[in-house]
């Protein structure tokens, strides 16, 4: 056994054997929810002590209602902003096990894709519940809403705020299923250069407002392209998030392209990263906002 592997033993034995500092609220039962992949995690009682592990998981436990409940969270973790004075227990990419462990977490939302699995692995043999996140289509968020409100016994916030979403998803659809269709790149990344295949809900995104994403049918979920990829495409739209939410400096490097579609047409657009390249309830915001560049791609034929 390694030495950080007997520390956090140790640490996990004493806070066992010593009693949790708090007294969790009672479920009439024990609840049972599926997470993201597939797995079933079952708690006797509601979770008071909650790690999000990833920024969208820190949104989603907040939009479940359970804000006051989580303990932990990771860096980038700004929305909403009382998530912002939550400890921080590292980054996504790797975790702070010492930290996170001393504050007595009864949930840890992982982010499956995202988190070191060594590490999670570390949590899940040491016995914490853990809940993995990673939406795909427009109802796992909101069904991971639900699920984290059943988790933290929220569910009558969990479930107004899905119903929300799931409304608000369903009116873009019907919006635009007749609307003409754009081909778009979108995005992910600049160096390397990503974007994203069908199976993506960014890509999801751009088909429900109308858009045809270039890159759907590259075998991998987030493809790295080279310029030339994009410039043979040659798409109608580009939309790019950028490094911030004010940042649209991706874009700058195809105006230099002057016989780019999107470039000849001037449908260069940003649409701010935290609204659409995380799976949470803001994502329909950041869909409308999508959906209204394609609608000025369509206008400038």
């Amino acid at each position: 056994m390694t030495m950080i592997r007997r520390v956090l033993c140790a640490a996990v034995l004493a806070l066992w054997l010593g009693g949790w500092a708090f007294v969790p609220a009672s479920f009439a039962g024990p609840v049972c929810v599926v997470d993201d992949r597939g797995q079933t995690l079952c708690l006797d009682q509601a979770a008071t002590r909650i790690a999000a592990l990833s920024p969208g998981a820190t949104e989603l436990i907040y939009a479940a209602g359970a804000g006051d409940n989580v303990v932990a969270v990771v860096s980038y973790s700004d929305y909403p902003a009382a998530a912002k004075s939550v400890t921080s227990v590292g980054s996504h990419t790797r975790l702070d096990l010492e930290r996170l462990l001393s504050l007595q977490p009864d949930l840890i939302l992982a982010w499956g894709t995202g988190n070191p699995s060594e590490q999670i692995d570390t949590l899940v043999r040491l016995g914490l519940p853990v809940y993995y996140v990673e939406p795909y289509e427009f109802e796992d968020i909101a069904h991971t809403i639900e699920n984290m409100g059943k988790l933290a016994g929220t569910s009558i916030a969990a479930d107004a705020q899905a119903k929300r979403f799931r409304t608000g998803i369903h009116t873009l659809r019907e919006r635009y299923k007749e609307a003409s269709p754009v081909r778009t790149f979108y995005q992910v990344w600049a160096e390397p250069l990503m974007s994203m295949n069908a199976s993506h809900y960014i890509s999801k995104v751009v088909s429900l407002c109308g858009g045809v994403n270039v890159f759907a049918d590259s075998p991998r979920l987030i493809p790295r392209l080279s310029q030339e990829a994009v410039l043979l495409e040659n798409p109608e739209a580009i939309i790019a998030g950028g490094m911030g939410e004010r940042n649209a400096d991706w874009l700058n490097p195809w105006r230099t392209f002057p016989n780019l579609l999107a470039t000849q047409q001037d449908n260069l657009f940003f649409v701010p990263p935290s609204l659409i390249q995380r799976p949470t309830p803001r994502l329909l915001e950041g869909a409308k906002t999508l959906c209204e560049k394609l609608d000025i791609a369509r206008a400038r034929r």
